[in-house]
């Protein structure tokens, strides 16, 4: 599933790096801390992995 954002994807890197150990999951701020808590390894890495190139800085609502 890729990201619909620049700060989806943004949010996904910093929760799966909080994931894996590399950051305190204390710092982390908003969506990447929901995102920490619910989402799988896998599921982060391939939001994560998303190409920001074309995406909106921020999703419009629906």
């Amino acid at each position: 599933m890729p990201a619909k954002s620049k700060s989806q994807q943004k949010a996904a890197g910093a929760a799966l790096s909080a994931k894996r150990g590399e950051t305190d999951k204390g710092d982390l701020r908003g969506a990447s801390r929901q995102m920490v808590e619910s989402m799988t390894e896998k599921e982060l890495e391939d939001l994560a992995s998303t190409r920001r190139k074309g995406l909106p800085e921020k999703k419009d609502k629906d």
